[in-house]
């Protein structure tokens, strides 16, 4: 065998494999494209009815609440989640293990939208918690007796798998200038 000859092969040999490597890539998918996030409502109304609507629920989970029985506890748990969801169950928690008694029920009288993207919906509302007592087993009261009866709140809201598709990711004080 010549040089050329071996020369040849050998160029054969390297254009073969290019060209099926040029014909790998050729086969290879091109990527997904990443889906754009879209709203999980139509509308900003129907999003902030909804998170009214889950707020509404959750109050009512809590009202229902027999401190004596932890199983009452879980219809809360479904509408919490994130931040909102640790103190809810260790306030729980704790007044079942110090026997406190809940009575009364607390009610929200206002629902002020502030924002709604298809990550999150924030409103601010207020809460009155004015009839609410913890008991004792003395029968004493365990809340302090100068305490607000009500409270603004600027709550978060984010997309979960609930019958309003939404919980509640936080509950914490509004800005200063919301006011109830």
């Amino acid at each position: 065998m010549t040089f050329a000859t071996s020369s040849l092969r050998a160029v054969g040999a390297l254009s073969a494999g290019l060209l099926a490597l040029g014909m790998l890539a050729a086969c290879t998918p091109e990527p997904e494209p990443k889906p754009t996030k879209t709203a999980l409502f139509a509308s900003d109304e129907e999003a902030f009815a909804a998170a009214e609507e889950t707020y509404r629920a959750y109050t009512d989970a809590v009202n229902a609440v027999d401190t004596a029985d932890p199983k009452s506890f879980e219809p809360v748990y479904q509408w919490l989640t994130g931040t909102a969801l640790a103190p809810e169950k260790e306030s729980l928690t704790l007044y079942h293990a110090e026997n406190l008694k809940k009575t009364g029920v607390s009610t929200f009288d206002s629902f002020t939208p502030v924002s709604n993207s298809a990550d999150e919906i924030i409103a601010q509302l207020c809460l009155d918690t004015g009839d609410v007592d913890l008991i004792t087993p003395d029968g004493e009261s365990a809340l302090p007796a100068n305490r607000a009866a009500r409270h603004g709140r600027k709550v978060l809201f984010v997309p979960a798998g609930t019958s309003t598709g939404l919980q509640i990711m936080s509950s914490k004080e509004p800005t200063s200038e919301f006011t109830c």
